[in-house]
């Protein structure tokens, strides 16, 4: 019986890896810019975001990252998580100042070909933003996060 459970969950590891790597459905031009720009990341997993993009989550130096490529490979954004304590005081400033009744739950740094943003997902009591903020300090997203009904009625 042990051989038998052991075989079935090694088949299964074998079969979530095969699935989740789905490389080889992924253009060459997609994957030659992000060997480029990201080189010597690991577990990388793809998958399609839209008609147009591919994404791409990986860790790379430490820490976790997801990266999308347009179709034709070019690069349009990478996003990683930082601990509250990485962002500087300035930023915090224009947060306190806006959101002061909500908390931190989540941070990230988003860069594009237009800039660098922190992105923070903020919470007060059932209410959850999604807010970014340029190096500038000028809030450039605000966005209410609607929460999914549960299935249990």
């Amino acid at each position: 019986m042990k051989k038998i459970l052991g075989f079935t969950m090694l088949a299964g590891v074998i079969g979530l890896t095969s699935c989740s790597s789905r490389e080889g459905n992924v253009p060459q031009k997609v994957l030659e810019s992000f060997k480029s720009k990201f080189p010597g990341s690991k577990m990388v997993e793809w998958e399609m975001e839209d008609e147009t993009e591919w994404e791409a989550e990986f860790e790379w130096k430490g820490k976790e990252y997801s990266a999308n490529f347009s179709t034709a490979g070019d690069w349009v954004e990478t996003e990683y998580e930082i601990e509250e304590s990485e962002v500087p005081t300035s930023i915090i400033d224009v947060l306190n100042a806006n959101f002061e009744q909500y908390e931190i739950e989540e941070v990230e740094i988003a860069e594009t070909v237009k800039g660098q943003v922190y992105e923070f997902e903020l919470e007060v009591g059932e209410e959850e933003l999604e807010v970014a903020v340029n190096l500038k300090g000028e809030v450039t997203k605000k966005v209410i996060e609607e929460h999914e009904e549960s299935d249990k009625d």
